[in-house]
């Protein structure tokens, strides 16, 4: 059962995060793909940042339906 709950957690993680970056890709006043390929290091942070965020809650969230 725990190994399910680790295999939940690794997609519940990776939707969270394709769907943080497109809803924040839509919010935001600038294209995040179009300054990513530009090499816009600033966007690159940023994104780095929301995929860290959400790696931590679902780690957090696993971690605790581990227990």
């Amino acid at each position: 059962i725990n190994l399910t709950y680790a295999i939940a957690g690794i997609l519940l993680g990776i939707i969270s995060a394709i769907t943080t970056y497109k809803l924040f890709n839509k919010i935001s006043e600038f294209n995040m793909q179009e300054e990513l390929e530009k090499g816009n290091l600033a966007v690159g942070m940023v994104v780095g940042g929301l995929f860290i965020m959400i790696g931590l809650i679902v780690g957090l969230i696993t971690g605790m339906s581990l227990n």
